[in-house]
């Protein structure tokens, strides 16, 4: 399949797939390794199976339909192109489409001038709240895996502005240099305050694999 044919495919937005008819993330998993190989069948099982909820979340970042099937179509670009790179020992496979999603969706945010999300408001906060939350419904915590649980809770240890640097850093994908700008601080101040949170979190999780 070209990257003009999967870039043309739109989804249906009308109708979300219910709980009930998601793939079990084994079968997930089963169409990504087949999708790493250039299968086509594959690659369009796994996105109808998973398209309406990814572009439900798009829209909750971006809040406009047409942004929202452009980040949808960038993330499917992203993952047919990084089948190959998925770790499922790291990620739920959900987990890991979503976060391709989210980043596509948040390139598009800051392009249009858009400032949500720099503090959490609109996604990091509410998604850390639904991974500590034993009560929430598949499509809040993302089909998150146990390990995704307890990075959520760990990072939820940390300072606020601590927390926001290393938000910065490892989930948006921005430098040093670029984090130290978004923040208004000295780039030694982030350096420092990724060390020590990094620091904070492993022992944190440590602490978790032995409870």
């Amino acid at each position: 399949m070209s990257i003009q044919a999967i870039s043309s495919t739109h989804v249906s937005t009308r109708n979300a797939v219910p709980d009930s008819l998601t793939p079990d993330p084994e079968q997930l998993r089963a169409w990504l390794n087949a999708v790493a190989q250039r299968n086509a069948t594959a690659f369009r099982a796994l996105y109808d199976a998973t398209s309406p909820k990814l572009f439900g979340f798009a829209l909750r970042i971006l809040g406009k339909r047409e942004l929202a099937e452009e980040a949808l179509q960038d993330g499917y670009i992203a993952i047919w192109n990084g089948a190959s790179t998925y770790q499922s020992h790291l990620a739920a496979p959900m987990t890991w489409m979503t976060t391709i999603v989210r980043n596509k969706a948040l390139d598009l945010l800051r392009r249009h001038g858009g400032e949500a999300d720099i503090d959490g408001r609109v996604f990091d906060s509410a998604i850390m709240d639904a991974l500590q939350d034993p009560r929430a419904n598949p499509i809040d915590a993302l089909l998150v895996s146990r390990d995704a649980r307890a990075l959520a809770y760990c990072m939820s240890t940390l300072e606020g502005l601590h927390r926001q640097v290393v938000g910065l850093a490892f989930f948006h994908d921005l430098s040093h240099s670029e984090v130290a700008q978004q923040m208004a601080i000295p780039i030694g101040t982030v350096k420092t305050w990724i060390r020590r949170s990094l620091e904070r979190l492993k022992a944190c999780l440590a602490k978790g694999e032995r409870a």
